[in-house]
């Protein structure tokens, strides 16, 4: 039985949240009320973490993966002593307040992950879980542990409905990731009505096939049976464990409570007071803690502080004995780069013949990963095709016996310090995994498939740019020059669908050098994710002598080459493999006396960001006669041709047949710009 004191700090935790849905007029009090037993329980006896510094390196990890309970987890912040006030909880989903309608990562501090489309916290937990073993293999030694956490995670009914969910956890059961801990608040009640409505599978059983530990409280109010099954789970050391916690949603409420009626609604006064009677909490009072209750809460930050300070001690006698492994712990973490990394990049070059863009990623990413030892990522089931291993830097997997080498295996060894991930034909949990090492820190994450199936992993993208994450997404096949592999595997639509995102940089190279400077953009780039896209086909590798140096890049675009030193009567705008393309165009008007400039596009959101002044002078207004050339959908060029422009694209899906064939077909030759071009200036 819990404790009189133990109540009194749950209930707390339930009617600031029910106080503050009622106040705000929306929020979802059924998870809050229902599930603050088991949040309390890990929140104030097993979560190592410290509410006065929340960035402390080895602090275990929380994820409210079910982020519509968002007031459950700032009732907690607020109670053990993070930077949250009762005035904050008062101002719940309101312009401005630290308390938005989900959780937003670092808003306030104290929160990990931005969280609410269901399935995402999971998933990314599952990546913060591999940093942690990852961290701990490179830097723990056999004298001194530094790396030595948990990931926890808080899901719901919902979390476990969404394919994403089992993608990652597959991946997660695979590599025996025993840090990471699911707490499932199984109150069988979804926004719609009952979970039988939809959910029967044997859930407990699908778990164990994907290789987890399976424990079960049945009485999701008893601290002690949940605190027992959260010392099981932090004991298996080769498993993730899911604990599967029975509750009832909106605990308390009289008439609501069970029902669908509190999941995602106030629960209106009458409800709320009548809830706050049956639990013996003061009816006449909101935003009601008790100094008891306060204090026993605020005790977690004294232990938390011990341990950190304890963490500390260790950590400046690791730097004392290993001083060199000290600081590259502390530059990790940090996310800053190591010195000279670019170095090695600018000797590189590459010898004037044609060359996929994707093969010339390779060449980069090999010195990178000379260069940046945290640099750590790979494919969805793609290494032969989107070329993105880094060779004999180890295949991250679960630690095993000696063996014979496996077909498909990068090579330097199999263990937890491995650099390739193997994500397996799983491209949305991919995303999510990537972002999960970028939010647990001291990786520098990278995810590679075709261009056509970034759609499935969208959503992941879309919560790195919205919490500026730095992980680097590399799409190759990027047009309908795949070929033969036809329109579902042709990305038409894809170019545009990325750069409609807030906050992603896309970048698509031209030719090897560019590919060069994309990547250093993006290695250099901290304040969000970007997406380089390249091609499977050859393409020039363009003569710099006689055009600008690919360092234009930088500054997202810039005059690749023009006829003339006056003003342009015509400018070209190309990006990716249809720049070459372009450039023979802009050559052949130029022989017929046409004043041609060609602008390399590569990176919208970086051009959109230079000075008025740079921009005109890339893109002199008073020239109207404007042409766009790229193989995808032309929706958005219009931003750069204007109309009274034209834009070469591609206005319908692929076909099936030879690259050069489609590219004909599409209008795609230097015989059918030039066409666009004189009916344009005529």
């Amino acid at each position: 039985m819990n404790t009189e004191i133990e109540n009194s700090c749950i209930n707390a935790i339930r009617f600031l949240a029910a106080d503050a849905i009622e106040k705000a007029g929306s929020g979802h009090p059924g998870m809050p009320m229902g599930a603050a037993p088991l949040a309390f329980t890990l929140w104030v006896y097993h979560l190592k973490h410290n509410p006065a510094d929340p960035l402390w390196p080895d602090r275990d990890r929380f994820v409210l993966s079910a982020g519509h309970a968002s007031m459950l987890l700032y009732a907690l912040l607020y109670l053990t002593g993070y930077d949250v006030t009762l005035e904050d909880i008062k101002q719940f989903r309101q312009w401005g307040s630290k308390t938005p309608g989900h959780p937003e990562r670092c808003h306030p501090s104290g929160v990990e992950l931005t969280t609410g489309p269901l399935g995402q916290g999971i998933s990314h937990a599952v990546g913060m879980a591999m940093a942690e073993v990852h961290l701990a293999s490179k830097f723990n030694t056999p004298e001194i542990t530094i790396v030595d956490h948990y990931t926890y995670v808080l899901a719901s009914d919902g979390d476990m409905m969404e394919g994403v969910t089992f993608e990652s956890c597959a991946l997660a059961g695979h590599l025996g990731l025993g840090k990471l801990i699911v707490l499932y608040d199984d109150n069988g009640i979804s926004l719609a009505g009952s979970t039988a409505l939809t959910f029967t599978e044997d859930i407990e059983a699908r778990f164990r096939a994907l290789g987890w530990q399976v424990l079960r409280v049945f009485d999701g109010t008893d601290c002690r049976e949940i605190s027992r099954a959260i010392e099981e789970a932090k004991n298996e050391k080769n498993r993730p464990s899911l604990i599967r916690v029975f509750t009832k949603i909106g605990y308390g409420a009289p008439k609501k409570g069970g029902t669908s009626k509190c999941h995602g609604a106030p629960l209106g006064l009458e409800e709320l007071v009548s809830a706050k009677e049956q639990l013996g909490w003061p009816v006449d009072a909101f935003f009601y803690v008790p100094e008891d209750v306060l204090s026993y809460c605020r005790s977690v930050k004294d232990e938390g502080a011990k341990k950190q300070s304890e963490w500390e001690r260790e950590f400046n006698r690791y730097c004392a004995i290993f001083p060199e492994r000290g600081q590259e712990f502390l530059r990790v973490m940090r996310g800053d780069l190591p010195g000279g990394w670019e170095e090695s990049l600018n000797k590189l070059s590459f010898p004037q013949r044609d060359l996929s863009t994707r093969k010339a990623s390779e060449s980069v990413l090999q010195i990178l990963a000379e260069k940046i030892p945290e640099l750590m990522g790979g494919s969805a089931d793609l290494n032969p095709s989107c070329l993105t291993w880094l060779k004999n830097k180890g295949d991250f997997q679960r630690p095993g016996e000696h063996r014979e080498p496996l077909d498909g295996e990068v090579g330097g060894g199999w263990n937890y310090s491995g650099r390739n991930v193997h994500f397996g034909v799983r491209e949305h949990a991919m995303g999510a995994i990537a972002g999960g090492l970028a939010v647990h820190g001291g990786i520098r994450p990278y995810a590679a498939t075709f261009l056509v199936f970034s759609d499935y992993m969208r959503p992941p993208m879309r919560l790195a740019a919205i919490m500026g994450l730095p992980v680097i997404y590399v799409f190759t096949h990027d047009s309908i020059a795949v070929g033969e592999d036809g329109p579902t595997h042709q990305p038409v639509e894809q170019l545009m669908n990325l750069r409609a995102i807030p906050n992603l940089r896309v970048i698509r190279p031209c030719d090897a050098a560019e590919t060069v400077e994309a990547w250093k953009m993006a290695v250099m780039h901290r304040r969000g994710p970007t997406a380089i896209v390249l091609t499977r086909q050859d393409v020039p590798v363009l003569d710099r002598t006689e055009l600008a140096p690919a360092d234009g890049l930088r500054k997202g675009g810039y005059v690749l080459w023009e006829s003339s030193s006056q003003m342009p009567d015509l400018l070209f705008i190309a990006t990716g493999s249809e720049v070459a393309l372009a450039l023979d165009a802009a050559r052949k008007l130029a022989r017929e006396g046409v004043r041609v400039r060609l602008v390399s596009l590569p990176c919208w959101e970086l051009f959109d960001e230079q000075p008025e002044s740079y921009k005109y002078s890339v893109l002199p207004p008073m020239v109207k006669a404007r042409i766009a050339v790229e193989a995808g959908v032309p929706l958005g060029w219009e931003h750069y041709v204007g109309l009274e422009g034209r834009i070469i694209g591609v206005n319908s899906f692929g076909a099936s047949a030879p690259q050069k064939v489609l590219m004909g077909k599409f209008g795609f030759t230097v015989e059918h710009i030039v066409k666009v071009a004189r009916s344009l200036i005529s």
